[in-house]
């Protein structure tokens, strides 16, 4: 299951787990999307691409909720 990070690691934007708006990578990097446009839809991680971060809906979000860990590493972020 995915672990849904509350936050994009480059501005600490809050990205909620039903948000449409999150870019992940395969490690689950978290980006929000105008980060990730700035960072040319790579990971400033491990390289790999972004993509959408599938939201969690409903029951689900409420069964299973996001990690509440914010992880934020702005200088890791220079474009």
């Amino acid at each position: 299951m995915l672990q849904l990070r509350p936050s994009c690691e480059c501005c600490d934007r809050d990205l909620p787990g039903d948000s449409t708006d999150a870019l992940i990578c395969s490690f689950e990097c978290t980006f929000c999307r105008a980060c990730a446009e700035r960072l040319g839809l790579r990971c400033p991680n491990c390289g790999g691409p972004l993509l959408a971060r599938p939201p969690r809906l409903g029951e689900a979000l409420a069964r299973n909720p996001a990690s509440t860990e914010r992880i934020f590493k702005p200088a890791g972020c220079a474009p």
